[in-house]
């Protein structure tokens, strides 16, 4: 059969219908509508569906973000143009199939035994041979042959001898029908359980997307679909001890309500763990409440394994904080903080002022277990990314990580609990909001015994940004309150003067009186500038004939390093830097000493313990300047209400799916491994004489063979034929 790429031809009709059907029903139509469905769908793929209009703008800008809408690339798969598109290849693959299924068909009853002996002879398969057999005899040899074989056949006996017909894969061909008729079949069942009903009940049923806010019972009849829709997908929200019976359908500017036949009633949310603190099952034992017969039916759905009343598929999709009420602590980020305490319910708010600013605390989420991947790759808690140190490649290493056992992988993954989180975010009076997330007991971030625990205090300024941490070291009673008394401390003029004061007596005391007054001094400016007391002020330099000097009002080890760029030559920094920094450690040792002491608490012992801990220290507080917020809110108290976000579905064409798939591999087995084959062999009589005294009749048997595929196959399948048809030898 001549596979042809144009449509069928209408003898009648104006000749705009039909060039019409003729371009619906043309392969090229089918195949360019292919093309453009593989393409949106790898653009639905790549670009996440269904996201907030400022989460676009916040990744692509403001011009990419309103072209997403306007073309709703930003929702693909129930876009207009998308399901329009869909409706089309149905269409004209159905007319391609109506115009060759019945050329294919017809095909397959035919043997083509009309051949004649000269085209025989043009196949690359092809052989001769004399047979001592006549030619009834040897067609009847042969056919018997080839039926054994699994050939059918077909005998034709001519005025001047016999052809034998055979053919072998004819399935081959309806390979072709079975996978275009996949096509239809998985595209009608992706129109039926799509939002094309969705949208016809907008169209002729005067349905209206919902855009506000509110309790669902108060939400009027038009944003509401009936029980009777014949097919939706929707995610239902139930906490903890209540029930629900309303779905949401997201829609491009909001959703539409679904109605379910039913009450889904959580009777308790469960999440169980492996040993390494990753989750291992997510179940919800739920009471579904039939509507119409008041029957209450107890039943557990799990992740793959939904539950079904009355053809809506009920799955475990993810879950959610159902209310949580938590128990949060002001700590103070700025000496004119106070701290105190808040109560609220996650999902709500709190209003705050911070004197004549006002600010509202909004209360988002509550982690009560957080895996981090702790593993020697470099990732540690937020951290997302994977870099490689190039001073540390090794390459028999890097062969052995790719090769060997196949349970091998690429990085060592030590997975651990670090414990509850609270996130929330705080609003001015203009709107604009940064998000926080605090953890609430302090992480170690490695397995050293002597490491500093920290306490993680995330924020971003937008959701797409990752968490950036300002890491709070632990002192020996596993608080934050050495490090928030030594900040306050340090912006004490007094406090500085008596850690200045004890730093350079014991400097007098080991025997080095004649440094006191220079040590005083240059303690006093390391720690004025640390603690932002001090402006970085360079020597005067003229500048356009006049003399002009700057300050930068910065503080920690930036204002260290901004101070030794401008009075230090560049020759004597290194030193210098070096003498400085010890000078300043040494000093807010004694701050942190003096703090405890004023608390009551007991001084530290001088060992490498306490060494990591001052590191951190003067870390946290040179970069504790930069958070942004005069407050922070740890995680003090909780008591947790889950909620389990189901996923319910009234899918009728997720059997037509089905079937399409299973018609597609068994087309494309039988287009890819089944070979259409066909062979002929013309019996003609041709005397032949033994001896003077004894004439007979034997045969000459010319056979070709033809397969839709040349193969190695094909080949030794054709000497095989040769051999036991025409007794060549081999």
């Amino acid at each position: 059969m001549t596979v042809s790429t144009h449509g069928i031809e209408l003898d009648s009709g104006s000749r705009t219908w039909r060039s019409l059907v003729e371009l619906l029903s043309s392969m090229r139509f089918s195949i360019s509508l292919l093309t453009v469905i593989c393409i949106a769908s790898v653009i639905g793929t790549v670009l996440k569906q269904q996201e907030p209009l400022s989460n676009y703008v916040n990744q692509f800008g403001p011009f990419w973000a309103q072209v997403f809408s306007l073309v709703s690339l930003n929702t693909v798969y129930s876009a207009w143009w998308f399901l329009l598109i869909l409706t089309f290849l149905v269409i004209s693959t159905s007319l391609c199939i109506s115009r060759n299924a019945p050329k294919i068909f017809a095909e397959l009853n035919q043997f083509k035994e009309n051949i004649r002996e000269q085209s025989l002879k043009a196949f690359g398969h092809r052989a001769e041979n004399t047979l001592n057999e006549t030619p009834e005899a040897a067609a009847q040899r042969i056919g018997q042959t080839l039926v054994q074989g699994g050939w059918r056949v077909k005998l034709q006996q001519r005025d001047a001898g016999w052809m034998v017909a055979a053919k072998k894969g004819s399935l081959n061909k309806l390979g072709y029908i079975a996978a275009h008729s996949a096509i239809v079949l998985v595209c009608i069942g992706g129109l039926l359980d799509g939002d094309l009903m969705v949208r016809a009940q907008m169209w002729f049923s005067d349905k209206v997307v919902f855009s506000g806010g509110g309790l669902i019972a108060d939400v009027p009849q038009k944003h509401r679909l009936s029980e009777s829709n014949p097919t939706f997908r929707g995610n239902l929200l139930v906490a903890e001890g209540t029930q629900a019976s309303v779905a949401m359908l997201n829609q491009p500017g909001g959703v539409l309500l679904q109605e379910l036949p039913f009450s889904i009633e959580l009777k308790k949310f469960i999440v169980e763990y492996y040993s390494t603190g990753m989750p291992k099952l997510f179940a919800s034992d739920i009471v579904i409440h039939d509507k119409e017969t008041g029957e209450s039916i107890p039943t557990r759905v799990e992740v793959n394994h939904p539950a079904n009343h009355k053809g809506v598929e009920i799955y475990q999709s993810s879950f959610d904080d159902g209310g949580s009420s938590v128990t949060l602590k002001a700590v103070p980020m700025s000496a004119a903080t106070k701290p105190f305490e808040i109560q609220g319910t996650i999902g709500s708010s709190s209003n705050l002022s911070n004197g004549p600013e006002k600010l509202t605390l909004e209360y988002t989420a509550l982690r009560v277990i957080n895996v981090e991947n702790f593993g020697n790759s470099g990732r540690q808690v937020g951290d997302s990314g994977s870099g490689v140190d190039v001073r540390k490649v090794d390459l028999r290493h890097a062969i052995d990580s790719r090769l060997g056992a196949a349970n091998k992988t690429r990085t060592n993954k030590e997975l651990r609990n670090v414990g509850p989180s609270v996130s929330y975010k705080l609003r001015d009076g203009a709107g604009q909001a940064r998000e926080y997330q605090n953890y609430m007991l302090p992480v170690r971030m490695d397995d050293n015994p002597d490491s500093t625990a920290v306490f993680l205090l995330g924020v971003r300024e937008t959701p797409i940004d990752p968490f950036q941490y300002l890491r709070v070291p632990a002192d020996q009673e596993n608080s934050m309150n050495t490090f928030l008394a030594t900040r306050t401390a340090l912006a004490d003029v007094r406090q500085r003067d008596e850690a200045v004061r004890r730093y350079v007596s014991q400097a007098i005391a080991a025997g080095r009186p004649d440094l006191a007054t220079q040590l005083t001094a240059s303690a006093s400016r390391a720690l004025g500038l640390f603690a932002g007391a001090e402006s970085v002020t360079p020597r005067a330099v003229p500048q356009a004939g006049a003399a002009a000097q700057s300050a930068k009002p910065t503080s920690g080890l930036q204002a260290i390093s901004d101070f030794m760029e401008i009075n230090v030559p560049e020759a004597e920094r290194s030193r210098a830097g070096e003498v400085l920094v010890r000078i300043l450690n040494g000093v807010l040792f004694e701050l942190v000493t003096m703090t405890r002491e004023q608390a009551g608490l007991p001084p530290l012992t001088r060992d490498e313990k306490t060494q990591n801990f001052m590191a951190q220290m003067v870390l946290s507080l040179s970069d504790a300047d930069h958070y942004p917020a005069p407050m922070t809110f740890a995680l003090k108290d909780f008591t947790q209400v889950q909620a389990s976000v189901f996923q319910v579905a009234r899918a009728p064409g997720k059997k037509i799916v089905y079937l399409g798939c299973a018609f597609l591999i068994v087309g494309i087995f039988a287009m890819l491994y089944v070979r259409e084959r066909r062979v002929w062999v013309w019996l003609s009589p041709r005397p032949s004489t033994e001896d003077a005294s004894n004439t007979t009749i034997a045969s000459h048997a010319t056979m070709a063979l033809s397969a839709n595929r040349k193969t190695m196959d094909g080949d030794k399948e054709f000497d095989m034929l040769k051999t036991r048809l025409l007794q060549v030898s081999p």
